[in-house]
């Protein structure tokens, strides 16, 4: 009677131990980070700044793009953030002390012009804040097509427009005498 008892015992410590026992060498998921969205995080370890849900949407041809995402500032003093796409001209944005800047929601997103990535792609951004090297990532392109990004595909017509030739610019030169 005891060797049955002790047996069912022995053998309810192993299914008990079986069915928890992977917590003991699996990584708990809840722990490892990870951006939820479409978006990407940039922790600068560097500098005082730090982006969160980091995505351009694009026009259909990928030549004009609009960066959005927050711009996060938890010092205590104004900071300044460059945003640099490739070998274009940087965007810098300034922001107060504790604050966050939404591009894409409260703030107007940036625009990015000569962008040549086509939405589905990605590309490598540089984000640096401070005294600090910086961060390069690849950052998500996207389109318009889910109806909650339809309002920040860039519109093409605000593009710097193309000089158009007026009818003096076009008209024949005046024969020589």
């Amino acid at each position: 009677m005891k060797s049955r008892l002790v047996a069912s015992a022995a053998i309810s410590a192993l299914v008990l131990l079986g069915a928890t026992g992977c917590t003991f060498i699996s990584p708990q998921a809840t722990k490892i980070e990870y951006s939820a969205s479409d978006g990407v995080n940039v922790l600068d370890s560097d500098g005082p700044i730090d982006v969160r849900n980091a995505f351009i949407v694009a026009s259909e041809d990928g030549t004009v793009g609009n960066f959005i995402g927050a711009v996060v500032n938890p010092s205590s003093e104004k900071a300044t953030l460059t945003i640099t796409v490739g070998n274009l001209d940087p965007l810098t944005v300034t922001v107060p002390a504790g604050k966050t800047l939404s591009y894409g929601a409260d703030q107007e997103p940036l625009r990015i012009e000569d962008l040549d990535a086509k939405p589905g792609s990605t590309i490598e951004i540089h984000f640096q804040s401070g005294d600090g090297a910086g961060t390069k990532t690849a950052v998500p392109v996207l389109d318009g097509t889910l109806p909650y990004y339809s309002d920040l595909v860039p519109d093409e017509a605000e593009a710097t427009p193309t000089p158009t030739p007026t009818p003096s610019d076009t008209a024949a030169p005046a024969p020589a005498e």
